[in-house]
């Protein structure tokens, strides 16, 4: 289990203006005390990663397994969400290789964009689309896309060609 090097908090980030302010309030960890949690501590290689999607400039990540890649690319996401608004349609696909990773992070994102906010009152949304779902609720992502869609290579590919999902992209 690796020693990575700190990056500081996010609240290091949102001081400095490279984050909007409501991630302070999002990427906490143990929202649901009394106290509300406590800033989140990132790593050296995540602090840099946001920086460098900040500045609109590629990166390509490589660390170890359990040292934060996914937070990585989501505080991004999540600030460029909240920059740009929410409820405009998907801003941001996740392509995951393993529908399991994608279930997993699902949970990790209600984790931080739902719990402490009011009930069907995210700062920022997101849906799981895996081909795991039913017909009905594929239709309601169709029809009422999130802010950010998280996805596997197979389904990314049929957004892409079916009819019915272009809504989706469009």
């Amino acid at each position: 289990n690796p020693s990575f090097e700190s990056g500081g908090h996010i609240d290091d980030l949102v001081g400095k203006g490279v984050l909007h302010g409501e991630c302070s309030r999002i990427f906490r960890i143990a929202k649901g005390t009394t106290s509300g949690g406590l800033p989140l501590r990132l790593h050296r290689h995540q602090t840099e990663a946001i920086r460098a999607a900040k500045r609109g400039v590629s990166y390509v990540l490589t660390t170890g397994t359990g040292s934060g890649k996914s937070l990585a690319y989501i505080v991004p996401i999540v600030d460029h969400v909240l920059r740009n608004g929410t409820g405009k349609g998907i801003q941001a696909i996740v392509v995951y290789p393993m529908n399991a990773l994608a279930n997993s992070q699902a949970g990790e994102l209600a984790k931080f964009l739902q719990h402490g906010y009011p009930e069907g009152r995210p700062p920022v949304t997101f849906e799981r689309y895996t081909g795991q779902e039913v017909r009905e609720k594929r239709q309601e992502i169709w029809q009422n896309p999130q802010d950010i869609l998280l996805t596997n290579y197979v389904m990314l590919e049929l957004i892409l060609t079916r009819p019915d999902e272009l809504p989706l992209i469009t």
